[in-house]
């Protein structure tokens, strides 16, 4: 896991898999995001699986894609919500941490 900050308590990462939860964890974060669809990649973990072991690390836990059928500009007044009510560092992730970033910049100009 190579977490980025974009800043304090919002940082991005590449594609986790179930098993990096614990370590996400253990680094401090309260929840996760993510924002890679199912199925966008071979050998991509699924969502459900990645949410049973973030649930069991203690983490909450977000799905919130981007691409295919979801649009950024739909998806940012939810990334906006979440983050609002989510206390604490968050780490979200897809393909290369690069929609998360994005994202997040669309979630600040979000109504």
């Amino acid at each position: 896991m190579h977490a980025r900050p974009v800043t304090e308590h919002y940082h991005v990462t590449g594609q986790l898999k179930p098993q990096d939860m614990a370590e996400v964890a253990s680094a401090g974060y309260k929840a996760v995001i993510c924002m890679r669809p199912d199925g966008e990649g071979f050998f991509q973990p699924k969502f459900g699986d990645i949410e049973q072991a973030a649930k069991a690390a203690g983490l909450g836990c977000h799905y919130l894609p981007v691409g295919g059928n979801h649009s950024p500009i739909t998806q940012a007044p939810k990334l906006k919500q979440i983050l609002k009510e989510t206390e604490g560092p968050v780490l979200a992730f897809c393909a290369s941490g690069g929609r998360c970033a994005n994202l997040y910049q669309l979630a600040l100009q979000a109504g």
